[in-house]
């Protein structure tokens, strides 16, 4: 499976991309809204969990590389099975090298994440579950038309982490996005998942309506 946006190449994880998988799993700074780095078992968890995913939903998150420096995985991202409240989601997850951040990757990687779920999945909506301390990835899903639909909290790695449900509709997505669809190039014939930068703030940004709701789920990597 392969997406194509202006700048990036999204593509299956491999078990060649441990090193560079590690390399974000690992960094405490990149991982703050999963209370710090992985260990080597924890990273080697989830790359299997992913590849898992690419044999039972056939997709699941995918290796991010330039366009221009192929070859480089710099992030994930991608769609995946999830659980809100009592409910299965399709999720947009994205997570990037810091040395990445700040150059609108994460939205244009989530946003063709977004358009193949839409378009090959028939997905009615499609969700991203962000902590509430998350600004940077709050950015990310109002920037993809998403909007606040529900509050609840993940237990996940022996902390409770409150969360917001971002969600975005089909119907309403091209019109409510705040950047043009990217190109891509997929067929679900021919295949076989939350950048978490450091938050600036603890409130939400005032576009961010949560909402009085607050309900417990189990987070699933």
């Amino acid at each position: 499976m392969t997406l194509r946006t202006a700048r990036l190449v999204l593509r299956d994880m491999s078990e060649d991309d441990l090193p560079a998988l590690r390399a974000i799993l690992t960094d405490p700074v990149a991982m703050t809204a999963y209370e710090g780095a992985f260990t080597e078992a924890e990273c080697r968890a989830w790359l299997e969990r992913n590849l898992q995913r690419y044999t039972e939903d056939g997709f699941g998150l995918w290796a991010v590389e330039l366009a221009d420096a192929p070859g480089e995985m710099i992030g994930q991202c991608g769609i995946t099975r999830q659980r809100i409240d009592d409910d299965e989601v399709l999720e947009v997850g994205y997570l990037f090298r810091r040395a990445h951040w700040h150059r609108g990757y994460a939205t244009e990687a989530a946003a063709a994440s977004r358009d193949w779920a839409f378009r090959e999945l028939d997905a009615p909506t499609v969700w991203a579950k962000v902590r509430d301390t998350n600004i940077a990835s709050m950015h990310v899903a109002i920037r993809l038309g998403m909007t606040v639909r529900r509050r609840f909290v993940t237990h996940y790695r022996g902390v409770d982490m409150p969360h917001l449900g971002f969600a975005v509709d089909r119907s309403s997505a091209h019109s409510s996005a705040r950047m043009p669809t990217v190109a891509a190039s997929c067929s679900r014939r021919e295949i076989g998942h939350r950048s978490c930068a450091a938050p600036t703030s603890s409130s939400v940004s005032p576009s961010v309506r949560p909402c009085a709701d607050t309900k417990a789920v189990t987070w699933n990597s």
